[in-house]
């Protein structure tokens, strides 16, 4: 590890780079969210508007348009494709990485800097986002500097990043710096402060950078853009759920286990040891307690649950662990908290190993990369373990950080491309194109629609459910792209009408005469 002043810099910029830009364009956009932030943007290119976001040439109200930019201006730069979809998150998520180290660095010192940003940078779920066409590491990003400002003071960087960040995801980029700094304020009794980050000019600034946009949709699409965007996409789904299954309060738990691997004892253990001693860095600490615990319980609360929402407390929990193996390392004769690692390490990898197997009998295509990543993963654990024993903590922290850049390779090599097949639209949709007669009417399953459009330039009509049996029992030649699920719910006698044109993984082309 290295310990001279800004060298940990470049140590935490070459590791995110290897790690988000290994492979980046390889693997085909993943339905059905990449295809979206990356359909949309190409049409915002197509109509020439890049204020009012479209998807199937119509109003689109789901986002704001930071990540739209963000990729139309990749696309103008690369070209349409996977790679330039997903540069914009790649890049942000290595600025948000260096970001870390410099607030660590300067918080409370270069090693803590570097950990957090290598624990970061390595953590499963953020190197999954980091190379993934979602909005989510752009609004981390912008979180992240609004709230580290905060830390350090620099209130204008606060205000001007919480508007960006609005615009990156809508509300929550005012919701979450404001409560994290409420109740930061509220725990240390110290509003006086309100007086310092002189909120009349925050109000502006937060006006200037994070609301035009949103003046412009009203005045141009009126109730329509009030209704949809902040009464369905916001309100509806934080109070009803989108996916009813997943609905439970418990859901992120798992999420933060296996997330924030290889680092999770640590978390556990740093967390505990911020609550209880932090000391002279007690308001780092509580402010950053803070800031994880607010995402966790807004996320936990809202009635919609996805992996990805809370990635926003990534960093600020990087911060703290850093903060923690930086204590460890200097106290060496501590052997309870090494003993605890190894314990804590060794439960949450053999979690993981045995995910591996159910993974194998759920999807046998996946064998060979999911072995290889238990293989990689066990000698990690024993590596650790040595380590420990030895009371190295640099060392056991080297060798998670090599395995997990390890683990990026084969994901990227051998894991996403054997799976990518039952999980994008670009194989059907090369079939389509081979088939088409350019005239009749399309049908696509709602899911496989935006993939599908991006790679074939076809809109089609979505099918769903409700209304499969009668689009299907229509007369006239039309093409339909249904996965097997929807094939499933027509009769036999519905399926003789369709002639299959082309099977790929668990999508097919049917064709009507």
């Amino acid at each position: 590890m290295v310990n001279k002043a800004g060298s940990g810099f470049w140590l935490a910029a070459v590791i995110a780079i290897i790690i988000v830009f290994c492979n980046l364009g390889s693997v085909p956009l993943l339905d059905p969210d990449e295809p979206v932030y990356a359909e949309t943007p190409k049409e915002m290119l197509q109509f020439n508007d890049f204020i009012s976001p479209r998807i199937y040439g119509e109003y689109w109200y789901d986002k704001p348009p930071m990540y739209y930019w963000l990729v139309a201006l990749a696309f103008q730069a690369f070209g349409i494709n996977e790679f330039a979809a997903r540069f914009p998150t790649a890049l942000l998520s290595v600025v948000c990485v260096l970001a870390v180290y410099q607030a660590g660095r300067r918080l409370f010192n270069e090693r803590a800097g570097i950990l957090g940003a290598l624990v970061l940078a390595t953590s499963i779920e953020y190197i999954y986002l980091s190379k993934a066409a979602v909005t989510d590491i752009t609004l981390t990003l912008f979180l992240t500097v609004s709230l580290l400002s905060f830390i350090r003071r620099n209130y204008t960087l606060f205000y001007i990043c919480a508007g960006l960040a609005t615009v990156t995801k809508g509300p929550i980029g005012l919701l979450f710096p404001g409560g994290i700094v409420f109740f930061y304020l509220l725990l240390t009794r110290n509003f006086s402060l309100l007086r310092q980050m002189n909120l009349p000019r925050g109000i502006i600034l937060f006006a200037i950078f994070g609301l035009p946009w949103y003046v412009i949709m009203i005045a141009w699409h009126g109730q329509a853009f009030v209704d949809t965007f902040f009464g369905f996409h916001n309100l509806t789904r934080f109070t009803s759920p989108e996916h009813p299954q997943l609905a439970v309060w418990y859901y992120f738990l798992p999420v933060l286990v296996i997330g924030f691997f290889p680092w999770t004892p640590l978390m556990i253990q740093a967390v505990w040891s911020a609550l209880r001693k932090g000391r002279e860095k007690h308001k780092t600490l509580l402010f950053l307690t803070v800031w994880v615990s607010f995402i966790f319980l807004f996320f936990s609360v809202s009635s919609t649950k996805l992996v990805s929402y809370i990635l926003p407390l990534y960093p600020p929990l990087a911060l703290i662990t850093g903060w923690y193996i930086d204590q460890l390392w200097d106290n060496y004769r501590n052997r309870r908290r090494y003993y605890s690692w190894a314990a804590l390490t060794a439960a949450v990898t053999g979690v993981l190993l045995a995910g591996t197997v159910f993974g194998i009998r759920a999807m046998p295509e996946l064998t060979a990369g999911l072995l290889a990543v238990a293989v990689l993963f066990g000698l990690m654990l024993v590596s650790v373990i040595y380590c420990l024993y030895k009371r190295q903590p640099g060392l056991a922290v080297g060798i998670k950080t090599g395995a997990m850049v390890v683990f990026t390779i084969i994901l990227l090599n051998m894991i996403l491309p054997a799976a990518a097949p039952g999980f994008t639209s670009i194989h059907i949709a090369r079939d389509f194109k081979a088939h088409y007669d350019g005239t009749s009417p399309v049908y696509i399953a709602k899911f496989l629609r935006p993939g599908f459009s991006f790679y074939t330039d076809t809109y089609g009509a979505a099918i769903t459910a409700g209304n499969i049996t009668a689009t299907v029992n229509q007369t006239g030649r039309a093409y339909f792209v249904l996965s097997r699920a929807e094939y499933k719910l027509l009769s036999a006698g519905e399926r003789q009408k369709l002639a299959t044109l082309a099977v790929s993984a668990n999508k097919l082309l049917l064709l009507r005469q």
